[in-house]
C-alpha cells in the first residue's frame, strides 16, 4: 500500500509538473525575438502588411518581431527558408496568395506548402489595383485595351516575380481582355520602374500603391475587385469593362510543420485580437484592405480552396515558371 500510495503521489506530481510546464511554455512564448519572413521586397504590399502586424505583435508581447525580406522565385525562397527552420514558433512566414499560385506554377518545388507548413492565422484580404505611369496615354480601361491591341507587345507589364499576384492578375487580364503585353519580372518590387517609365502598367496589391496614387505619382485605372472600393470610390472596377474579371489577395501567417499547438494558439489569439482592435482596423481600412480573422483550421481550409481555385486559372492560361 505504501508503494502504491507513493506511486500514485509521484504520478500525480508528474502530471501536475507536465501541465505546469506546458502552461509555462505557452505563457513564456515568445521569450526571444521572432523572425517574420516575407517573400517580397520592402515597399510591396506584403511587406507593408507584415510590418503593420509585426509592430502590433511586438507591442503586445514585449518582444521584437523582426521582418526578414527574402525575395525571389515568387516567394518560394522565403517559404523554403521557413519550411527548413526549427518548428519552435520563432521563424514564421508571412504567407500570401502567391503561395497558392506557386503550388501549380512550379513543378519541382522542394516543399509542399500544405504538407510542410502549419497555418496560424489569416490576417488581411487585399484588393488589387491596375496602376499606370502617369504619362501613359490611356485614361480608361477601354482606351488601355484599344491602345494595347493597336500596339501589341509594346506595353511593359511589371511583376514582383513569377507567381506573384501582380503576375497572375496581369496574365488573367491579358487573357480576358485579349491583349498582348510584355511581362517584365522583377526580383523585388517594380513600382520604382513604373514611376520611372520603364514599365507602363502594374497590377498591384493596393497597400503597396495607395500612397503613390494619393500623391499622384502613379495613376489608378481600375480596381480588381467585384465592387468599387470605399477608399477609391471614383476608380471603376476592371469587371465594368472586362466582364467576369475579379481578383483579391489574402495574407496570413504560417509556421513550419510540427510547431507546438500552444504556440500556434497563442499567435492565433494575438492576431485575431489585432484584427478586433479599432486602431488596427482603421489602419487596414486606410490601406484599402479588410480584416480576415480565422482559426488555424479555418485558414487551412481557405488555403486549400485558394490552391484549387487559382490552379484552374493558371492551367487554363498555361502559366509556368521559367
Amino acid at each position: 500500500m505504501i508503494n502504491r500510495r507513493h506511486f500514485m503521489t509521484a504520478s500525480a506530481a508528474g502530471l501536475a509538473l507536465a501541465a505546469t510546464s506546458r502552461g509555462a511554455r505557452a505563457q513564456a512564448y515568445p521569450s526571444q525575438p521572432v523572425r517574420m519572413v516575407v517573400g517580397f521586397a520592402p515597399g510591396a504590399a506584403a511587406d507593408v502588411n507584415t510590418r503593420l502586424l509585426g509592430q502590433w505583435l511586438s507591442e503586445r508581447f514585449g518582444q521584437s518581431f523582426i521582418i526578414d525580406n527574402r525575395t525571389g522565385a515568387g516567394s518560394n525562397i522565403a517559404t523554403e527558408a521557413v519550411v527548413r527552420a526549427p518548428a519552435d514558433g520563432y521563424t514564421l512566414l508571412y504567407a500570401t496568395t502567391a503561395n497558392a499560385f506557386n503550388a501549380t506554377i512550379y513543378e519541382n518545388l522542394k516543399f509542399n506548402f500544405i504538407r510542410d507548413t502549419t497555418p496560424v492565422a489569416s490576417f488581411i484580404r487585399n484588393p488589387g489595383v491596375m496602376v499606370l505611369n502617369p504619362a501613359f496615354p490611356a485614361q480608361t480601361v477601354p482606351e488601355f485595351i484599344a491602345y494595347a491591341k493597336a500596339n501589341p507587345g509594346k506595353i511593359n507589364m511589371g511583376t514582383a516575380g513569377v507567381g506573384s499576384a501582380a503576375h497572375i492578375w496581369g496574365e488573367l487580364f491579358k487573357v480576358m481582355a485579349g491583349v498582348d503585353m510584355t511581362t517584365v519580372h522583377y526580383r523585388g518590387y517594380p513600382l520604382a520602374d513604373l514611376i520611372g517609365g520603364q514599365v507602363q502598367v502594374l497590377f498591384d496589391n493596393l497597400p503597396g500603391s495607395i500612397e503613390y496614387i494619393r500623391a499622384g505619382t502613379i495613376r489608378a485605372l481600375a480596381v480588381t475587385t467585384e465592387a468599387r472600393l470605399d477608399v477609391l470610390p471614383d476608380v471603376p472596377t476592371i469587371s465594368e469593362f472586362v466582364v467576369g474579371y475579379e481578383a483579391e489577395a489574402w495574407h496570413g501567417i504560417v509556421a513550419p510543420k510540427n510547431t507546438p499547438a500552444d504556440v500556434i494558439d497563442t499567435l492565433n489569439r494575438a492576431i485575431n485580437a489585432a484584427l478586433a482592435d479599432p486602431t488596427m482596423k482603421a489602419r487596414i481600412a486606410a490601406l484599402g484592405g479588410s480584416p480576415l480573422a480565422n482559426s488555424p483550421a479555418g485558414f487551412a481550409r481557405h488555403i486549400a480552396e485558394e490552391i484549387e481555385k487559382w490552379g484552374k486559372v493558371i492551367r487554363a492560361a498555361n502559366i509556368k515558371a521559367d
